[in-house]
């Protein structure tokens, strides 16, 4: 018999998040898009050894999630972080990171 949970509004954004961040390429787009001073309008497949199509699937779960934001800039999508939700993640990953989690571990 399964339990009818509740989840409260920043647990299902803090696993959007997560499962955002849960590929190793994924990242590694995040690492080069926060070097970057404004968005990044080079072309990610050059930095990235995976297909375009790969690279494009990585992008979308990125920006479904609202880690990153794109504008199309033809013939370039220029990507940025979405840096109103980047500080969400961090806060609140950094929040529940901090609280004790087991008194006798």
């Amino acid at each position: 018999m399964q339990e009818n949970l509740s989840y409260s509004e920043s647990q299902i954004k803090m696993a959007r998040f997560a499962k955002a961040m849960g590929h190793p390429v994924r990242l590694l787009i995040l690492e080069l898009l926060s070097q970057q001073n404004c968005c990044y309008s080079g072309d990610l497949a050059e930095e990235l050894p995976i297909a375009r199509s790969t690279l494009s699937q990585h992008l979308k779960e990125l920006k479904s999630a609202g880690l990153i934001q794109g504008e199309l800039n033809p013939p370039k999508i220029k990507y940025c972080l979405n840096t109103e939700n980047w500080e969400l993640a961090r806060s609140s990953f950094n929040a529940l990171f901090a609280k004790k989690l087991c008194n006798k571990c």
